[in-house]
């Protein structure tokens, strides 16, 4: 499974590099109407209670120990098993992807407990999601949902401000439980039970701390798993 699954995501960066910069136009679009006090989507729902049917986990080591942190981080995506894709190639579903999960020095694995949204570096948080500019180009950082809805003007990234993730484990497997909320005041929630891929990606970055480098913000699922 684990080639399979290289294959395959190798095979969708070039639609995932499309999708970050329509995304991310539609976000601003949107912040935009809103600040305007017409919000074109104030009448459309997003799914608030997902399950997310696929996932893997990706150490990053002691990322951020230039930067005098000596905690190690995971980022962790989950996708939803709505998740399909259409005649014409593209995919409409969620995609929950959090970046930097802080853990302790000694941790390799993502470790069972409650994880809460927050800015302090501290084992068992994971940053707010928020925009970043680096080399004239906007990134999303922390943590991010990403909607693929069947109508592409729906599609959209939203930032996730606050809340918390539970994980435990059921035999093999890992049960995730999402009680979150969006930089828009909205709830998501959601669950995931099934195995975790889980690897290993510190020695490809060397420690150094750019973003850019392993940037996997709106990556979406290798086929329907």
């Amino acid at each position: 499974m684990a080639t399979n699954f290289k294959i395959l995501r190798l095979s969708f960066e070039t639609y995932i590099r499309m999708k970050n910069i329509n995304l991310l136009f539609i976000f601003f679009a949107i912040v935009l109407v809103s600040c305007n006090g017409n919000d074109p989507n104030q009448q459309y729902v997003y799914e608030v209670n997902p399950y997310y049917s696929y996932g893997f986990a990706e150490f990053y080591g002691s990322y951020y120990k230039d930067f005098g942190i000596d905690n190690n981080v995971i980022s962790l995506s989950l996708y939803s098993d709505t998740l399909k894709r259409t005649e014409e190639g593209d995919w409409y579903g969620q995609y929950l992807y959090l970046e930097d999960i802080f853990v302790a020095p000694n941790d390799t694995l993502l470790p069972l407990g409650t994880y809460t949204i927050s800015d302090s570096n501290e084992p068992y948080t994971i940053p707010p999601g928020v925009l970043d500019t680096i080399d004239n180009e906007v990134y999303t950082l922390g943590a991010t949902i990403s909607y693929y809805e069947k109508n592409s003007s729906r599609s959209t990234l939203k930032l996730i401000k606050e809340g918390t993730i539970s994980i435990e484990k059921v035999g093999l497997k890992y049960y995730i439980l999402c009680n979150l909320t969006t930089n828009d005041n909205k709830e998501l929630k959601g669950t995931f039970l099934n195995t975790l891929i889980q690897t290993d990606e510190s020695l490809q970055t060397g420690g150094t701390p750019i973003h850019k480098s392993r940037s996997k913000k709106l990556e979406i699922p290798f086929g329907n798993l």
